[in-house]
């Protein structure tokens, strides 16, 4: 295409045809090839690289260069092919790691919608970036209490458990007589490597998806007259160019988890140096390491509180010094605690539990009170603004922050508890890990029952709406042979679609559950300090049975999904398959930017969207040609996003077709401040013309549901769904049920696309009425 640009360009003033018109498709989830997209096996890339490129038929690369009859004024279809930025090569299942951090970004998103609230705005975008920081404290202390706790302290000093796993052997005491490894607090300093590399490993993984996604520049130029992009925030031009806030989180929560590890090391250490008879040196010089710790501690917060992200203007600056200095400031503390702990105390040791259970609840309590907090003031927000179809009334967002928290509970008390059996089959040579952490496991059982009631309940519902839509696909399809077997097919297929609007219910239902019952082991723990069958040994026979069957079954089942997720993170490094179904997960999670953790998974759409807004800018410029971008599922979300990001002029050229798309379905209720009804409305309005196709059957896409007489301006009536019931003259074998896919097979989509080049004019914004929308 460069080439074929090129050539057009060197043509003077003769230059391509006038009514050149291009037809940019983009896939949606899961991904597509330029050969299925364009119904052509051959294919050329025209532009970009192997992660993510544009593709045309082998005929059409010069299409620009040849007379307009050639063609029959069809326009030259381009396909966008996005697919590796989700689901690449193997290195993309350690993304699995990195779930509870991707969806309290998710969090950070879902805010409801408010104009004049600007310091409540700044308030949520902080208190999720408070979650976040707190979810890696939490994950850096489960390894901490794997590598130090379970595997140094208790099982290295237990001459039992040492026995058993002999790869120890050089740090137990009686197995090494007392070798120079054997000392607790050399065992300890030794143990610090792995939660260590654990943090070296998230920054080398933010690093290296950093260089790749976030450096990739939008387009930038002054603003012109009419501009209506500050109607959302999507067309602001540093939206998608978040380089900046990465770089200073990741610096933040890279010295958070080193200082988690020195904070381990110190206060096991310093606790007993301050016993009587201790060390008066070794005392002092703890005393001054936990207040530098402290203060690290302070540093990280305002650094995270300074400031959110810069949307208004493309930021191009980096704070070199802070982005270096404040990790090495923490590397340099933990290398000072390494060499405290590890000095030689000859009455130290190794008794009980590593001293600092306790934090663990402190994180969970900490974490309760920001999800809270959030709550409150995304209900002010809510008020402010009431956006009746927006998810939870505006409680989307502290609903998915406190999940994710509860999922990096369960990823935390997973590991500790596998990793306390793999050590200790007989369960009592050490004493485990920390009580909350079996609490937390033990409400794992009550919280699956009621799930299961909500889904028993989400079935029933759906039994009865597709008995009632029975009756409506027999109104539908009058004059068909009746099929009652098609019949019902038809319309569980229907009711089935129906169940992606229920999803409120369930994660509201499941978000006040786990709130309720994560308070409840937290306050078990904390007032007990013992285990929930051992809390219950003097209760009524029912209540410890329910308690030690509780506790018993969320052990195994913290166990089970342990496994299973190790072994599909096992699987998708080998098969590319695997690894092709958790893209389609990233596909939906990872559209948004980084903004509230810098350990996620990276955003695709940071250099997804760039990329679009540079070929429908450039080419129409080029070309003056009609272009019309055609995305489906997911890739209509990119659309929308590129065509805010366009300068009036060329999005007033632009035409936009979507069809199977979430945008106000998933969307708008879930992310109302960016795709509510005022900024769907405007991008009606910005560009020339817009068409929205969807299937009563598609369980993702919907109508896009503007007010007024918007609204058949976009939306076309649903789509028959199947195209025949039965045998036609047309169809002769039964037709199928496509629900979310293959909507170009649809005569309805030619259709479509006809009327909105038709509605286009080459080199000048199409007329519209003026109604004020």
């Amino acid at each position: 295409m460069e080439r074929a640009q090129e050539r057009a360009a060197a043509g003077g003033t003769a230059g391509p045809e006038p009514t050149t018109a291009l037809e940019l498709l983009v896939h949606g989830v899961g991904g597509a090839t330029p050969e299925k997209m364009l119904h052509d096996p051959r294919t050329e890339r025209v532009t970009g690289d192997d992660t993510a490129a544009i593709y045309r038929r082998a005929d059409d690369v010069d299409a620009e260069s040849r007379p307009r009859g050639d063609r029959d004024g069809k326009p030259v279809p381009e396909a966008y092919v996005w697919s590796n930025l989700t689901s690449g090569n193997g290195a993309r299942a350690l993304w699995l790691l990195l779930l509870p951090f991707m969806v309290v970004n998710l969090a950070h998103w879902m805010r409801p919608a408010a104009r004049g609230r600007a310091r409540a705005v700044r308030l949520y975008g902080l208190l999720v970036r408070l979650a976040g920081l707190t979810l890696t404290v939490l994950l850096v202390a489960a390894a901490c209490e794997v590598a130090l706790d379970l595997a140094a302290w208790q099982c290295a000093g237990t001459r039992a458990c040492a026995e058993r796993n002999s790869w120890l052997g050089f740090m137990s005491p009686a197995l090494s007589h007392n070798g120079w490894w054997s000392p607790p607090g050399r065992r300890l300093a030794l143990a610090a490597v792995v939660p260590t590399v654990l943090v070296c490993l998230l920054w080398y993984l933010s690093h290296r998806t950093w260089s790749a996604y976030e450096s990739a520049r939008p387009m930038s130029g002054s603003a012109e007259p009419g501009d209506a992009t500050a109607r959302t925030a999507l067309g602001r031009p540093g939206f998608w160019f978040g380089r900046r806030l990465v770089a200073r989180l990741r610096a933040a929560h890279t010295a958070a988890g080193l200082l988690t590890v020195a904070g381990a090391l110190t206060y096991a250490a310093a606790r007993h140096d301050r016993e009587p008879g201790g060390p008066a040196t070794l005392d002092w010089l703890g005393r001054l390491l936990e207040a530098a710790l402290v203060v690290g501690g302070l540093g990280v917060l305002w650094v995270i509180c300074r400031r959110g992200r810069s949307e208004r203007r493309l930021d191009r600056e980096l704070d070199g010094h802070l982005v270096r200095r404040l990790p090495l400031a923490a590397l340099t503390l933990l290398l000072l605690a390494v060499l405290y702990t590890g000095w030689e105390r000859p009455d130290w040791r190794s008794t009980h539990g590593l001293p600092g259970d306790a934090a663990f609840g402190a994180v969970t309590l900490v974490q309760g009170l920001f999800v809270l907090a959030l709550g409150v003031v995304a209900h002010v927000l809510h008020r402010a603004r009431p956006e009746p179809r927006a998810a939870m009334r505006g409680l989307g967002g502290p609903a998915v922050a406190l999940l994710a928290c509860a999922l990096g509970g369960v990823f935390s008390g997973g590991v500790s508890q596998r990793v306390a059996d793999w050590l200790d089959g007989t369960g009592v040579t050490i004493p485990g890990p920390p009580v909350l952490l079996t609490w937390q496991a033990s409400v794992i059982p009550p919280l699956l029952i009621v799930l299961l009631l909500i889904v028993a309940w989400l079935a029933r519902r759906a039994m009865r709406l597709a008995r009632a839509e029975a009756a409506t696909v027999e109104r539908e399809y009058p004059q068909e042979s009746a099929d009652d077997g098609r019949t019902r097919r038809i319309a569980r297929t229907r009711a089935m679609a129906t169940l992606t609007d229920r999803a409120p219910v369930l994660v509201a239902v499941t978000a006040c559950v786990t709130l309720l019952l994560g308070a409840g082991a937290l306050v078990g723990a904390m007032t007990t300090d013992r285990t929930p069958a051992t809390a219950a040994a003097d209760a009524h026979p029912f209540v410890h049975g329910a308690a030690q069957t509780a506790q018993a079954l969320g052990s195994w089942l913290i166990g089970l999904g342990f496994i299973l997720f190790v072994t599909w993170g096992r699987r998708a490094y080998k098969d590319a398959s695997a690894r092709r179904t958790i893209g389609i997960l990233w596909d939906v999670g990872t559209f948004w930017p980084r903004a509230a953790h810098p350990f996620a998974p990276p955003c695709y759409a940071e250099r997804a969207v760039p990329d679009l807004t540079w070929r429908m800018a450039t080419w129409t410029k080029v070309t003056g040609g009609r272009l019309v971008i055609s995305g489906h599922s997911q890739g209509s979300v990119l659309a929308a996003a590129a065509a805010w990001q366009l300068t009036p002029s060329v999005r007033r050229r632009v035409a936009l077709l979507t069809y199977g798309s979430p945008l106000e379905r998933l969307y708008g209720r879930w992310f109302p401040a960016y795709f509510g009804p005022a900024s769907l409305s405007a991008l009606h309005h910005d560009v020339d013309c817009w068409r929205n196709l969807y299937r009563v059957t598609d369980p993702i896409g919907g109508p896009i549901r503007l007010t007024g007489e918007c609204g058949p301006e976009v939306d076309r009536e649903a789509l028959d769904d199947p195209l025949a019931f039965g045998r036609t003259d047309l169809h002769p074998l039964p037709a199928p049920i496509l629900g979310h896919s293959d909507y170009q097979a649809d005569p309805a989509f030619e259709d479509e696309r006809a009327r909105l080049l038709d509605r286009l004019h080459p080199g000048v914004p199409g007329q519209r009425p003026e109604t004020g929308t």
